[in-house]
């Protein structure tokens, strides 16, 4: 009985679990692999896909350079292809530019003969940018004035931007430039700026044009307003109105100092590439503004101005003591301003 009962219990212990079946166990096992691999491609894809839109914000357009002009070797440092900062210069980018100064006096015509150049379709002077005396109150101010006008940077009437072929100022010589000159014609050199100087033989019209225009800035004949130049005869009818006292007894000082400026200008930029014009040889030839062109490498065109000359006549209708002013310079080297007599 015991026997039986030991045989009982063993066999109700020793049971044998039932076998699993081999196609449920290779398709939980072809699931499982299937998921792995599900998901590491996904990772994959998402780093290929990350990698490339990075590859892609990342190319930079290669530009093509711009072709050799065929010019002569010693012109080669004053061609350029300027970048600007604030706009694209689009199909022109390959149109070479020439960077120039218009070194001048007050009431030497400089207006009159900025206005002719920027009747060329090509040419951007952009005006007296030194007359605002923060501009000029140091050698890095200057500087970064001049970069922004020689990059197409600088905005006015004047800028004809993307197609621009000459790119400048009036730049008077009482506007920091003397004060500045090493710097500034050490930039020229480097940066390959050409100079016009614009003078006015006769001194003593200079300076009548100087006075008149000094008391108008007060008394603003023209309704109320100042104006430095006109576009119409009545205008400038009656701003000639005015007659000017001349001190005559510092009159010939005062004539010499524009001379000693005038020659100290040319003596501190005769390193730098330039060009000499006097107003009067623009007035009575023409010709003259296509030497200017040619000077600029610009395409001749015919320049024209809508500025109207104020004092016109004889200069003994604009001098309020002109006996004082005759006997101050009769038998000087100055003599030959008396009669010096044009229109415009």
């Amino acid at each position: 009985m015991a026997e039986d009962l030991c045989s009982f219990t063993k066999d109700t212990f020793n049971l044998k679990s039932p076998k699993k079946s081999p196609l449920l166990l290779r398709m939980l096992v072809l699931v499982f692999v299937m998921v792995c691999g599900v998901y590491i491609c996904s990772v994959c894809v998402k780093q290929i896909s990350a990698r490339t839109k990075s590859e892609f914000l990342n190319v930079q357009v290669i530009e093509r350079p711009c072709p050799v002009p065929n010019i002569e070797p010693w012109e080669i440092p004053y061609v350029h292809y300027p970048k600007p900062k604030t706009y694209s210069r689009a199909e022109c980018a390959c149109n070479p530019v020439r960077y120039f100064a218009i070194l001048s006096m007050q009431r030497s015509g400089s207006g009159w003969f900025e206005t002719l150049l920027n009747n060329h379709t090509n040419i951007s002077s952009n005006g007296e940018v030194f007359s605002v005396k923060v501009r000029r109150s140091n050698a890095s101010t200057i500087v970064e004035t001049l970069d922004k006008i020689y990059n197409l940077d600088w905005f006015s009437s004047a800028s004809k931007n993307e197609c621009t072929a000459a790119v400048g100022l009036k730049w008077m010589l009482n506007q920091g430039l003397l004060q500045q000159h090493e710097d500034i014609a050490e930039y020229f050199r480097t940066r390959g700026v050409s100079a016009i100087f614009l003078f006015r033989r006769n001194q003593l019209r200079r300076m009548i044009s100087v006075l008149a225009n000094s008391y108008d800035r007060n008394a603003k004949l023209l309704n109320g307003t100042h104006k430095s130049h006109v576009h119409s005869p009545h205008e400038a009818e009656i701003l000639a109105r005015y007659k000017p006292v001349i001190n005559a007894t510092l009159l010939i000082r005062d004539m010499k100092q524009v001379e000693d400026t005038q020659t100290k200008a040319l003596e501190y930029f005769k390193s730098t590439r330039h060009i000499i014009v006097y107003y009067e040889d623009i007035l009575k030839n023409h010709t003259k503004l296509a030497d200017i062109q040619e000077f600029l490498k610009v395409p001749q065109r015919d320049l024209r101005s809508r500025q109207v000359k104020i004092h016109r006549g004889p200069l003994a209708n604009y001098v309020e003591n002109w006996d004082d002013v005759q006997k101050a310079l009769k038998g000087t080297q100055y003599e030959s301003f008396l009669h010096g007599e044009y229109r415009k």
